[in-house]
């Protein structure tokens, strides 16, 4: 690893063709907007975005929130509305056909070996150079979506060209106690080490408010469950975080409760510390 990329930056031209994989329609814009609107021609592959087998009878609580009634075409309207906001960004929608979870006894709902045949194709489709993938926090529809992301990335590993792999924090989930260490936690004993990126973005609130709008139905709910004002007019930054395997020699770090050097804290991991301190 390049002394450039082991503080965080990236190779050259990895952001060329940047695809987004959202669980929901929205997701994408709340989590990774800004990256959205600095590299124009992105894909976001939205995995549950598919019709159910049929709508209940009685709108779900989510969707009534919503303004739905019996016998509205919820998907429908929602792939339009993301069109719409994804336009504001700049960016082409992908519709995978997994329904949301919300239609779905537990025993059908898709798991994330189902699901991954078809992202990685979707994906392998779209010849990306670099893949962001939610954390998966919370909503069991971003749990499986970062999961059969990780499986994507396994079956794109030896590709030639294979993309660099990131990942966003879901927005409004992200502020849940403790869920995030926990996502970050999990990533770094996998031996897939989770690192913040210097990926650069031009922060644009304007923009992602008027791609959030765009989701005119979701503005309710999102207000009720995840603040989503709040969030808004707070400024809350998106941060994208690197997978990757650790840097040679670094690797025993994942067994430690503890760091330093005494600990056995790989000596250039100690080196570069040192160097960083004091700014």
């Amino acid at each position: 690893m390049e002394s450039r990329e082991l503080w965080g930056a990236l190779p050259a031209g990895v952001l060329e063709r940047v695809v987004v994989v959202s669980p929901h329609f929205d997701d994408a814009a709340l989590g990774a907007a800004h990256l959205l609107a600095s590299y124009p021609g992105s894909t976001v592959v939205t995995v549950l975005g598919g019709r159910p087998p049929a709508y209940p009878d009685d709108p779900t609580e989510w969707d009534a929130l919503a303004g739905f009634a019996a016998g509205d075409d919820v998907v429908g309207l929602r792939r339009e509305e993301d069109r719409a906001a994804l336009a504001v960004l700049g960016a082409r929608p992908v519709w995978l056909e997994f329904a949301d979870h919300q239609y779905l006894p537990p025993d059908r709902r898709p798991r994330p070996a189902d699901v991954a045949p078809e992202l990685a194709a979707a994906l392998a489709g779209e010849s990306p150079s670099a893949v962001f993938l939610p954390m998966g926090l919370a909503n069991p529809d971003h749990g499986l979506t970062h999961d059969a992301g990780l499986l994507a990335r396994r079956m794109l590993g030896g590709a030639s060209g294979a993309p660099l792999w990131f990942c966003y924090e879901d927005g409004g989930y992200l502020h849940l106690p403790g869920l995030l260490a926990w996502r970050v936690a999990s990533l770094f004993r996998s031996g897939l080490w989770p690192t913040p990126a210097i990926v650069p973005v031009r922060p644009d609130m304007a923009t992602k408010r008027a791609a959030l709008a765009c989701y005119a139905s979701q503005i309710a709910p999102l207000e009720r469950d995840h603040l989503l004002a709040e969030r808004l007019d707070a400024n809350v930054p998106e941060q994208y975080w690197r997978l990757a395997p650790p840097p040679p020699g670094w690797e025993a770090l994942t067994t430690f409760e503890a760091g330093g050097v005494e600990a056995g804290e790989p000596e250039d991991a100690g080196r570069h510390g040192e160097a960083g301190r004091g700014g």
